[in-house]
Protein backbone atom coordinates (compact mmCIF):
# COMPACT_ATOMS: atom_id res chain seq x y z
CA UNK A 1 0.00 0.00 0.00
CA UNK A 2 1.31 3.43 -0.93
CA UNK A 3 1.80 5.66 2.06
CA UNK A 4 1.09 9.39 2.24
CA UNK A 5 3.90 11.63 3.42
CA UNK A 6 3.03 14.12 6.18
CA UNK A 7 4.72 17.47 6.66
CA UNK A 8 4.14 18.78 10.20
CA UNK A 9 4.24 22.56 10.62
CA UNK A 10 4.99 23.55 14.19
CA UNK A 11 6.80 20.26 14.80
CA UNK A 12 8.73 21.65 17.77
CA UNK A 13 5.57 22.67 19.63
CA UNK A 14 3.66 20.54 22.09
CA UNK A 15 1.06 19.45 19.57
CA UNK A 16 3.61 19.03 16.81
CA UNK A 17 5.74 16.71 18.93
CA UNK A 18 2.70 14.62 19.83
CA UNK A 19 1.72 14.31 16.15
CA UNK A 20 5.22 13.32 15.07
CA UNK A 21 5.40 10.68 17.80
CA UNK A 22 2.00 9.16 16.98
CA UNK A 23 2.64 9.09 13.22
CA UNK A 24 5.15 6.32 13.88
CA UNK A 25 2.20 4.05 14.72
CA UNK A 26 0.22 4.85 11.57
CA UNK A 27 0.07 2.35 8.72
CA UNK A 28 -1.03 4.72 5.93
CA UNK A 29 0.87 7.90 6.83
CA UNK A 30 4.55 8.60 7.39
CA UNK A 31 6.28 11.68 8.80
CA UNK A 32 8.55 13.16 6.11
CA UNK A 33 9.43 16.67 7.34
CA UNK A 34 9.10 18.91 10.36
CA UNK A 35 8.72 22.65 9.81
CA UNK A 36 9.39 25.09 12.61
CA UNK A 37 10.82 28.59 12.91
CA UNK A 38 12.88 27.30 15.87
CA UNK A 39 15.22 25.22 13.73
CA UNK A 40 18.65 26.82 13.30
CA UNK A 41 20.55 26.90 10.02
CA UNK A 42 23.21 24.59 11.50
CA UNK A 43 20.61 22.15 12.77
CA UNK A 44 18.90 22.03 9.38
CA UNK A 45 22.12 21.57 7.40
CA UNK A 46 23.11 18.61 9.58
CA UNK A 47 19.66 17.04 9.49
CA UNK A 48 18.71 17.13 5.82
CA UNK A 49 20.64 15.53 2.98
CA UNK A 50 19.18 16.07 -0.54
CA UNK A 51 16.30 13.67 -1.14
CA UNK A 52 16.45 11.23 -4.02
CA UNK A 53 13.06 9.66 -3.42
CA UNK A 54 10.74 8.43 -0.71
CA UNK A 55 12.08 6.05 1.92
CA UNK A 56 8.84 5.15 3.64
CA UNK A 57 9.38 3.37 6.89
CA UNK A 58 12.15 5.66 8.13
CA UNK A 59 11.30 8.05 10.96
CA UNK A 60 11.53 11.24 8.91
CA UNK A 61 13.54 13.05 6.29
CA UNK A 62 14.59 16.04 8.32
CA UNK A 63 13.84 19.39 9.83
CA UNK A 64 13.21 22.62 7.98
CA UNK A 65 12.44 26.21 8.98
CA UNK A 66 9.96 26.91 6.16
CA UNK A 67 7.13 25.05 4.44
CA UNK A 68 8.46 26.06 1.02
CA UNK A 69 11.72 24.25 1.73
CA UNK A 70 9.84 21.20 3.02
CA UNK A 71 7.63 21.07 -0.07
CA UNK A 72 10.62 21.54 -2.40
CA UNK A 73 12.61 18.90 -0.55
CA UNK A 74 9.83 16.29 -0.70
CA UNK A 75 8.38 17.00 -4.14
CA UNK A 76 9.33 13.54 -5.44
CA UNK A 77 6.87 11.99 -3.01
CA UNK A 78 3.65 11.25 -4.89
CA UNK A 79 1.12 11.89 -2.11
CA UNK A 80 1.60 14.47 0.64
CA UNK A 81 -0.53 16.13 3.31
CA UNK A 82 0.32 19.05 5.58
CA UNK A 83 -0.69 19.19 9.26
CA UNK A 84 -0.37 22.70 10.66
CA UNK A 85 -0.39 23.54 14.39
CA UNK A 86 1.38 26.90 14.55
CA UNK A 87 -0.52 30.17 14.97
CA UNK A 88 -3.05 32.09 12.91
CA UNK A 89 -0.51 34.28 11.11
CA UNK A 90 1.80 31.39 10.22
CA UNK A 91 -1.12 29.13 9.26
CA UNK A 92 -2.37 31.72 6.78
CA UNK A 93 1.00 31.69 5.00
CA UNK A 94 1.12 27.90 5.11
CA UNK A 95 -2.41 27.60 3.69
CA UNK A 96 -1.49 29.92 0.82
CA UNK A 97 1.64 27.88 0.07
CA UNK A 98 -0.37 24.65 0.26
CA UNK A 99 -2.88 26.07 -2.22
CA UNK A 100 -0.14 27.07 -4.65
CA UNK A 101 1.52 23.66 -4.31
CA UNK A 102 -1.70 21.63 -4.60
CA UNK A 103 -1.10 19.82 -1.29
CA UNK A 104 -4.07 19.25 1.09
CA UNK A 105 -3.76 20.78 4.54
CA UNK A 106 -5.15 20.15 8.02
CA UNK A 107 -5.20 23.33 10.12
CA UNK A 108 -5.50 23.09 13.90
CA UNK A 109 -4.44 26.65 14.75
CA UNK A 110 -6.99 29.03 16.29
CA UNK A 111 -7.54 32.77 16.60
CA UNK A 112 -8.47 33.48 12.96
CA UNK A 113 -10.45 36.60 12.05
CA UNK A 114 -13.57 36.35 9.89
CA UNK A 115 -11.60 37.74 6.94
CA UNK A 116 -8.90 35.10 7.45
CA UNK A 117 -11.54 32.36 7.50
CA UNK A 118 -12.88 33.70 4.20
CA UNK A 119 -9.37 33.60 2.76
CA UNK A 120 -8.91 29.98 3.86
CA UNK A 121 -12.24 29.09 2.26
CA UNK A 122 -11.05 30.66 -0.99
CA UNK A 123 -7.89 28.54 -0.81
CA UNK A 124 -10.17 25.52 -0.34
CA UNK A 125 -11.38 26.26 -3.86
CA UNK A 126 -8.00 24.89 -5.00
CA UNK A 127 -7.24 22.12 -2.50
CA UNK A 128 -9.04 20.13 0.22
CA UNK A 129 -8.73 21.90 3.60
CA UNK A 130 -9.76 20.66 7.04
CA UNK A 131 -9.97 23.52 9.55
CA UNK A 132 -11.03 22.89 13.13
CA UNK A 133 -10.49 24.64 16.43
CA UNK A 134 -10.57 21.24 18.11
CA UNK A 135 -9.72 17.85 16.63
CA UNK A 136 -11.11 15.61 19.38
CA UNK A 137 -14.06 13.26 18.91
CA UNK A 138 -15.51 14.28 22.27
CA UNK A 139 -15.65 17.99 21.50
CA UNK A 140 -17.20 17.44 18.10
CA UNK A 141 -19.90 15.26 19.65
CA UNK A 142 -20.31 17.94 22.33
CA UNK A 143 -21.19 20.50 19.66
CA UNK A 144 -24.30 18.50 18.83
CA UNK A 145 -25.11 17.94 22.50
CA UNK A 146 -25.03 21.64 23.42
CA UNK A 147 -27.11 22.53 20.35
CA UNK A 148 -29.78 20.05 21.43
CA UNK A 149 -29.56 21.15 25.08
CA UNK A 150 -30.13 24.75 24.04
CA UNK A 151 -33.06 23.71 21.88
CA UNK A 152 -34.84 21.64 24.54
CA UNK A 153 -34.12 23.90 27.50
CA UNK A 154 -35.33 26.92 25.57
CA UNK A 155 -34.99 30.69 26.01
CA UNK A 156 -35.56 30.65 29.77
CA UNK A 157 -32.09 29.16 30.31
CA UNK A 158 -29.10 31.50 30.11
CA UNK A 159 -25.91 30.13 28.58
CA UNK A 160 -22.33 30.77 29.72
CA UNK A 161 -19.12 29.14 28.47
CA UNK A 162 -15.93 28.81 30.54
CA UNK A 163 -12.70 27.58 28.96
CA UNK A 164 -9.47 26.76 30.82
CA UNK A 165 -6.02 26.17 29.31
CA UNK A 166 -2.33 26.17 30.19
CA UNK A 167 -0.49 29.40 30.91
CA UNK A 168 1.28 29.41 27.51
CA UNK A 169 -1.81 29.44 25.29
CA UNK A 170 -1.64 32.68 23.33
CA UNK A 171 -5.19 33.23 22.04
CA UNK A 172 -8.33 33.80 24.11
CA UNK A 173 -11.02 32.73 23.99
CA UNK A 174 -10.07 29.34 22.64
CA UNK A 175 -11.17 28.23 19.21
CA UNK A 176 -13.20 25.48 20.87
CA UNK A 177 -15.05 27.99 23.05
CA UNK A 178 -15.99 29.91 19.91
CA UNK A 179 -17.17 26.70 18.25
CA UNK A 180 -19.41 26.02 21.25
CA UNK A 181 -20.64 29.62 21.21
CA UNK A 182 -21.55 29.39 17.54
CA UNK A 183 -23.40 26.12 18.12
CA UNK A 184 -25.60 27.64 20.84
CA UNK A 185 -25.95 31.01 19.12
CA UNK A 186 -27.09 29.38 15.87
CA UNK A 187 -29.77 27.44 17.73
CA UNK A 188 -30.99 30.54 19.58
CA UNK A 189 -30.88 32.69 16.45
CA UNK A 190 -28.41 35.11 18.05
CA UNK A 191 -26.31 37.36 15.81
CA UNK A 192 -22.82 35.83 15.95
CA UNK A 193 -21.13 39.23 15.76
CA UNK A 194 -23.13 40.74 18.64
CA UNK A 195 -24.15 37.98 21.06
CA UNK A 196 -20.82 37.16 22.72
CA UNK A 197 -19.76 38.87 25.96
CA UNK A 198 -16.13 38.23 26.86
CA UNK A 199 -15.05 38.22 30.52
CA UNK A 200 -17.70 40.26 32.33
CA UNK A 201 -16.32 43.13 34.42
CA UNK A 202 -17.15 46.63 35.66
CA UNK A 203 -20.21 48.09 37.31
CA UNK A 204 -22.68 47.34 34.53
CA UNK A 205 -22.29 43.57 34.09
CA UNK A 206 -25.96 42.66 34.39
CA UNK A 207 -26.96 40.06 31.84
CA UNK A 208 -28.92 41.27 28.82
CA UNK A 209 -31.21 39.47 26.43
CA UNK A 210 -29.68 37.37 23.66
CA UNK A 211 -26.13 37.18 24.91
CA UNK A 212 -23.77 34.35 25.74
CA UNK A 213 -20.90 34.90 28.16
CA UNK A 214 -17.46 33.48 27.39
CA UNK A 215 -14.74 33.43 30.06
CA UNK A 216 -11.10 32.34 29.74
CA UNK A 217 -8.75 30.97 32.40
CA UNK A 218 -5.00 30.49 31.86
CA UNK A 219 -3.12 28.54 34.52
CA UNK A 220 -0.49 25.87 35.02
CA UNK A 221 -0.22 23.09 32.44
CA UNK A 222 -3.94 22.42 31.96
CA UNK A 223 -4.39 20.73 28.58
CA UNK A 224 -7.92 22.01 28.06
CA UNK A 225 -11.31 22.13 29.73
CA UNK A 226 -14.58 23.52 28.39
CA UNK A 227 -17.75 23.94 30.42
CA UNK A 228 -21.11 25.01 28.98
CA UNK A 229 -23.58 26.22 31.61
CA UNK A 230 -27.33 26.46 31.06
CA UNK A 231 -28.90 28.21 34.05
CA UNK A 232 -32.64 28.57 34.65
CA UNK A 233 -34.46 30.01 37.64
CA UNK A 234 -34.67 26.67 39.44
CA UNK A 235 -31.90 24.47 38.08
CA UNK A 236 -28.50 24.51 36.39
CA UNK A 237 -27.26 22.12 33.70
CA UNK A 238 -23.49 21.90 33.18
CA UNK A 239 -21.84 20.01 30.31
CA UNK A 240 -18.07 19.60 30.58
CA UNK A 241 -15.33 18.25 28.35
CA UNK A 242 -11.89 17.76 29.87
CA UNK A 243 -8.83 16.79 27.83
CA UNK A 244 -6.30 14.82 29.86
CA UNK A 245 -3.69 14.43 27.10
CA UNK A 246 -2.68 16.27 23.92
CA UNK A 247 -2.55 12.88 22.20
CA UNK A 248 -6.33 13.11 21.85
CA UNK A 249 -6.03 16.16 19.59
CA UNK A 250 -2.99 14.73 17.79
CA UNK A 251 -4.86 11.54 16.92
CA UNK A 252 -7.70 13.64 15.55
CA UNK A 253 -5.33 15.64 13.36
CA UNK A 254 -3.77 12.43 12.05
CA UNK A 255 -7.24 11.03 11.36
CA UNK A 256 -8.05 14.21 9.41
CA UNK A 257 -4.84 13.87 7.38
CA UNK A 258 -5.64 10.25 6.53
CA UNK A 259 -9.17 11.29 5.57
CA UNK A 260 -7.86 13.99 3.22
CA UNK A 261 -5.46 11.50 1.67
CA UNK A 262 -8.34 9.15 0.94
CA UNK A 263 -11.09 11.43 -0.38
CA UNK A 264 -11.73 11.86 -4.09
CA UNK A 265 -12.51 15.58 -3.90
CA UNK A 266 -9.75 17.76 -5.35
CA UNK A 267 -10.94 20.78 -3.38
CA UNK A 268 -13.31 21.70 -0.55
CA UNK A 269 -13.61 23.24 2.91
CA UNK A 270 -14.19 20.74 5.72
CA UNK A 271 -14.14 20.47 9.50
CA UNK A 272 -13.74 17.58 11.93
CA UNK A 273 -17.44 16.80 11.84
CA UNK A 274 -16.99 15.98 8.15
CA UNK A 275 -14.00 13.80 8.98
CA UNK A 276 -15.88 11.96 11.74
CA UNK A 277 -19.16 11.67 9.80
CA UNK A 278 -21.11 13.57 12.45
CA UNK A 279 -22.89 16.07 10.23
CA UNK A 280 -26.59 15.72 9.60
CA UNK A 281 -28.11 15.96 6.15
CA UNK A 282 -29.14 19.61 6.53
CA UNK A 283 -25.77 20.85 7.82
Amino acid sequence: MDKTGVIVCGSKGRMGQAIVSLLKENKSLVFIAGVDAGYSTEEVSRAIPPLTGPKFGSSFYGRLPTLKEALDNTKKIKKRVIIDFTNAAASMKHAEKAGLSGVPIVIGSTGFTEDEIKKIKSIAGKIPVVLSGNMSLGINVLLSIVYDASKYLGPDYDCEIVETHHRHKKDAPSGTAMMLYKSVASQKGIDLSKGAVFGRHGGDAERREEEIGISSVRAGDIVGEHKVIFAGNEEVVEITHRAVSRDNFARGAIKAAAWLAGIKQKRGFFDMRDVLGLKKGNE
